[in-house]
């Protein structure tokens, strides 16, 4: 009885916490992410209220919290979407993941923490955090704007790729021998090739059978149908996440449009329960030693992302300040981030690989709205500036001599 009652006080107390947090958050016009992994830092170990009863408990809400996250992404795109995106987009694909990649596993190799590790931290700092960049683009009033079909190409191609890396990386962290690995991988990897198949051609078949007019048999048929297949996938080695993304992308029309609005109250609850649980694995004390290493993880990488999205913008013929938008939109980082560094927290790799996690995200989580506001305007404020700066001496003296010439000839 008795640890029952502290249970209820403190899942009680973290619950209301998050919720005062979130409407100070919306009140701000700020993502509460960032405040949600202050809040586990306070409640974790060496923070000023550590849990006990209720971390269990906490656990599981923080899994199923990934598995709805994953799902409501999903729920975003159809099969159409996902073939034509991987037909026209995949340049912008491959130039997105080899610039923001590459810094993440440069800085692992650097900080001699070794090549797991370095392919651990390339995923973190490769994915933007696709549910920080709708909410801007929403706030913004952006959704129209000729750059965002670039935006979310990018993010679509970016979920779809941790289809497969979040395999590789499962297989990596469980330190199996190669032969053992490679067919744990090949496993995963068929197993999710097969679902991704089914998703796209049998869309349709697995819409009318969860279709229903009543809102609760809807609700209780897409959660049911979500978590066995991400139990399922878990169980083959495929991450459960990427098991509830596939979910997610198999269903179609009004199915996904009356599951979305069904779970979202259910995806924000878990989501902040999810970011709660990473802060509560990460000792505040231990982020100050990997602060600077994450500062400069995050300028390197901002601008990898604004690069990104300048290019992407300008191969898809967008104007000169849409390009600079969706390079400033595309700098946040979030959720995958930290699903990426929960899988190598829990399987016990580099202790310093969390709380580094955790300072990157907090502080793009920041910027990134910041940049996608503000980097046109300061784009353009630099252009006018460099025009209207008058030009070098030499330079005037050398345009005028070839101009004399002629009358000196004449």
């Amino acid at each position: 009885m008795h640890s029952s009652a502290v249970f209820l006080i403190e899942f009680g107390a973290i619950i209301l916490a998050l919720g005062l947090l979130g409407r100070l958050a919306a009140r701000l016009r700020f993502s509460p992410i960032p405040l949600y992994l202050l809040a586990g830092l306070a409640f974790g170990e060496g923070g000023l209220l550590p849990l006990g009863a209720s971390e269990e408990f906490v656990a599981i809400g923080a899994e199923i919290g990934v598995i709805l996250l994953l799902l409501m992404l999903g729920l975003e795109y159809t099969a159409g979407d996902l073939v034509s995106n991987l037909r026209t987009q995949y340049p912008a694909g491959l130039v997105d993941a080899a610039l923001n990649a590459l810094p993440g596993a440069a800085m692992a190799l650097i900080l001699g923490w070794g090549p797991i590790a370095a392919v651990v931290l390339a995923g973190i700092t490769w994915i933007s955090s696709s549910g920080v960049i709708a909410k801007v683009l929403g706030d913004l009033g952006r959704l129209g704007n000729r750059e965002t079909p670039v935006i979310l190409s990018i993010l679509v191609l970016e979920d779809l790729s941790m289809a497969v890396y979040l395999p590789v990386i499962t297989a990596l962290l469980a330190g199996t021998g190669l032969a053992a690995g490679s067919v744990t991988l090949a496993v995963a990897l068929g197993v999710a090739g097969i679902v991704l198949l089914v998703a796209v051609r049998y869309g349709r078949v697995i819409s009318r059978f969860v279709s229903s007019d009543d809102p609760e048999k809807l609700l209780l048929v897409v959660l049911g149908l979500t978590l066995l297949v991400a139990g399922v996938a878990q169980k083959l080695q495929v991450s459960a996440a990427v098991g509830a993304f596939l979910v997610g992308i198999a269903l179609s029309g009004e199915v996904a449009e009356g599951a979305h609005n069904l779970l979202a109250p259910l995806r924000d609850l878990f989501a902040a329960v999810f970011f709660v649980f990473f802060g509560l694995h990460t000792d505040p004390a231990s982020i100050p030693p990997v602060l600077l290493p994450a500062l400069a993880l995050a300028v390197v990488t901002a601008l990898t992302k604004i690069a990104t999205g300048y290019w992407a913008a300008r191969r898809a013929g967008v104007s000169v300040r849409g390009r600079w938008r969706a390079g400033g939109t595309l700098v946040a980082r979030g959720e995958f981030s930290i699903v990426i560094a929960g899988l190598a927290v829990t399987s016990g790799i580099d202790s310093r690989l969390g709380p580094l996690a955790t300072a990157y995200v907090l502080i793009l989580v920041v910027v990134g709205p910041l940049t996608a506001r503000y980097t046109d305007a300061v784009a353009m404020r630099l252009t006018r500036w460099r025009r209207s700066r008058p030009a070098p001496v030499e330079a005037t003296a050398e345009a005028a001599e070839p101009a004399a010439d002629p009358v000196g000839r004449a």
